[in-house]
């Protein structure tokens, strides 16, 4: 299954775009924004659990990182809040479920393959530091070899300068409404900028919160060669 796999274009999902597909598991459905692979695979998904629903005890042999949106997300190692930012590294298990439901970003085979940290931040209590422009505030979660993910949080009316993204960029909009020269990113978009690409982003009055990984195009990650591989 490819599902924009081609990473030399740039692509854009907007909340209107959205049509969720069941998973084997019933109860938990999924959104594919890009997809390299059948039920294993290089993806990027929004996925929802229904009240009750989970997946049995798997392994993760190419790391999962996520990102819980709506809801309470649980495994056998704790319950995670919206806000919550997990990483696991290629090798981890666990057996996730939802009690009372759930929607996150998942990114699956995405890791370097010397990244062997696992994390959980609860981004609600994580403090701010100033971004490169007045109105700017970021959240570092992780950082790797040049692959870098935050949270940023534009204020109202918040210009940001001309430049480009050498190893790409990708961003899921959180709240508000994000804006650059080439359109509107209400939240709940999804752009993913390929290599070299260049905008000037920026906010009206209404601000915004996003999601953000820059450099990861450009990086030696294990759901590359993957994808070499399911591509042989």
């Amino acid at each position: 299954m490819q599902v924009n796999s081609d990473f030399s274009r740039r692509v854009v999902v907007l909340p209107g775009d959205y049509k969720f597909v069941d998973s084997p598991l019933v109860g938990v459905s999924r959104m594919m924004l890009d997809r390299a692979g059948d039920e294993v695979a290089r993806a990027t998904s929004i996925v929802r659990y229904a009240p009750g629903s989970g997946y049995s005890s798997h392994r993760h042999d190419g790391g999962e990182e996520i990102l819980v949106l709506e809801g309470v997300f649980s495994d056998e190692h704790g319950d995670y809040p919206a806000g919550s930012y997990l990483r696991n590294p290629p090798g981890t298990s666990h057996q996730p479920f939802s009690k009372d439901g759930c929607t996150l970003l998942v990114k699956l085979w995405q890791f370097a393959t010397d990244d062997s940290e696992q994390l959980v931040i609860d981004t609600r209590s994580q403090s701010w530091r100033q971004g490169l422009v007045p109105g700017l505030s970021v959240m570092p979660l992780h950082e790797h070899n040049g692959v870098s993910t935050a949270l940023v949080r534009w204020a109202p009316n918040t210009q940001f300068n001309r430049h480009i993204h050498v190893g790409g960029e990708e961003i899921l909009v959180l709240e508000g409404l994000f804006r650059d020269e080439h359109g509107e990113y209400p939240a709940g978009s999804w752009l993913r900028n390929p290599r070299y690409s260049e905008h000037t982003p920026f906010t009206g009055p209404e601000g915004a919160l996003i999601y953000v990984k820059v450099g990861h195009m450009d990086a030696g990650l294990l759901g590359d060669k993957f994808i070499q591989s399911v591509s042989a």
